[in-house]
């Protein structure tokens, strides 16, 4: 039983549907078959009993077996066609009887006599089966009319039309079914597996996926499932399937490229972190020498120290607030601000502190209450006022525009410099990408600025967007107006 189920599982899922069916279609033609034959032998069964009853009513009108072969048992040419048989009998006193039509040949069987008796005694003769010479014959009895008295006829029809035509039947339906047996287990077959072609291309798919390896950093899932057809539900497989591949291919490009960013990230900051801590670990050089000599000269190598402990400070804060967003835990502090008291605020400090670019402050409503962390807003616009004066040579206009739309707030940093070129738009927002590698660290930041812009405000439910051409380079920020995009 085991071998079985097991010979069974390893069938295609075609050939297994196919003898399904097959068994299907075998037990109904089975039940029509039998059904056939049945309702066959019983009309014929009536037609002989209608040829019988014919027959005596012959006899009754005439008193003569005249159609019929006297005294002749299953001496027809033709087995297959007997005709009719018969005996009369002429019964007197003290039970004696003589045959009427009796000839030469074989002796009429012994059940005809009695047949012939009851048929005297009781008005109802049914119909009697009795093997003749080999042959099996069905006969009645009836006695002639009452003026002839004693006179009685004993009259069969042979079985061999009816067991013949009901052999002749049951060859037909067997081998009428077996053809159609075969025809539909093996049209059956072809045509469901060609309507389960589709799952067979889908699984094909599949093991071209599995045997991809999805731990290298280049994965190729361009692979999908073609064709049409099969059905709505194998559609709707197939769409299905195609949309998982479509995730598990974005996810795993999503994933490259993370890790990509993740190791160029590393770099960067181990890069970044390596320039402050050479200097300061030459400084102390430094000054453990000039520690025994000139006093002046170690308080000079004290400050660089504090100047480059406090780069790699600003560092170190900048990174952990990325990683912070980028975990989606929000370091804001949420209230109630006003974005033209902060942009007035950022202003006055970039003058005092860039008295080198000229600046104009461009503020049309008076007031533009939203809701948001006043210290990140202000960190916002300080990098980007920084940004247009650490990118720019002194001299540069620089422009800081406030202005609203319903259910926004616009914030607009423009300088006159240069401009930025396009295929470098596209990457101002990356991490420690510089646009003029030919600044130096101490003069050029340490690229995370303008990310630091993007990741705050995306907090904050805005977005940040550049205009850039030759001379002219904006940069707008766009905070919602509403609370509950914070």
């Amino acid at each position: 039983m085991n071998r079985l189920s097991s010979a069974w599982r390893r069938l295609r899922l075609g050939t297994q549907l196919a003898l399904v069916l097959g068994a299907l279609a075998l037990v109904v033609f089975g039940l029509v078959g039998t059904i056939t034959v049945s309702l066959l032998h019983s009309y014929l069964e009536d037609r002989l009993g209608e040829q019988l009853s014919t027959v005596l009513s012959q006899y009754k009108s005439t008193g003569e077996l005249t159609s019929i072969s006297p005294g002749k048992f299953g001496h027809s040419s033709s087995p297959e066609h007997d005709p009719p048989i018969g005996v009369q009998f002429q019964f007197g006193s003290n039970d004696a009887y003589r045959v009427m039509n009796a000839r030469p040949g074989p002796s009429y069987p012994p059940e005809l006599l009695a047949m012939a008796r009851r048929a005297l005694i009781g008005p109802v003769h049914p119909d009697e089966k009795v093997m003749v010479n080999g042959t099996l014959y069905r006969f009645v009895a009836a006695p002639f009319l009452p003026l002839q008295a004693g006179k009685v006829a004993v009259v069969g029809l042979s079985e061999t039309d009816t067991d013949a035509t009901i052999r002749r039947m049951v060859m037909v339906n067997l081998i009428t079914f077996g053809i159609a047996l075969v025809v539909l287990v093996v049209a059956g077959q072809q045509v469901l597996r060609r309507g389960l072609r589709p799952l067979g291309d889908m699984a094909s798919t599949a093991h071209t996926i599995a045997s991809t390896d999805l731990t290298t950093n280049s994965v190729d899932l361009s692979v999908r499932v073609r064709g049409s057809g099969g059905g709505v539900e194998v559609e709707e497989l197939r769409s299905a399937f195609n949309v998982m591949v479509d995730h598990i291919d974005q996810s795993l490009t999503a994933r490259s490229a993370a890790e990509q960013r993740l190791r160029q990230f590393v770099a960067d900051a181990s890069h970044e972190l390596r320039t402050p801590l050479t200097s300061i670990r030459g400084y102390a050089d430094l000054f453990a020498y000039a520690a025994a000599n000139e006093p002046a000269e170690r308080e000079r190598h004290l400050a660089r120290m504090r100047e480059e402990a406090g780069r790699m400070s600003l560092l170190l804060d900048d990174l952990l607030l990325l990683a912070r967003l980028d975990a989606a835990e929000t370091p804001l502090r949420p209230g109630p601000v006003d974005l033209v008291e902060i942009a007035v605020a950022a202003a006055d400090g970039f003058q005092a502190g860039r008295p080198d670019h000229p600046f104009t402050l461009e503020v049309e409503p008076s007031s533009l209450p939203l809701v948001g962390d006043p210290m990140r807003l202000r960190q916002v616009l300080d990098n980007l006022l920084t940004n247009a004066a650490v990118h720019t040579d002194p001299g540069t206009p620089v422009w800081l525009r406030v202005r609203s739309e319903p259910g926004w707030a616009f914030v607009d940093v423009a300088d006159g410099g240069p401009g930025i070129t396009p295929e470098n738009q596209a990457k101002v927002f990356d991490r420690f990408y510089r646009v003029d590698d030919s600044r130096t660290r101490h003069s050029g930041g340490t690229g995370l600025g303008l990310s630091v812009v993007l990741s705050l405000v995306t907090a904050h439910g805005g977005a940040v967007t550049l205009q850039s051409r030759p001379g002219t380079t904006v940069f707008t920020v766009r905070l919602p107006l509403s609370a509950g995009q914070v």
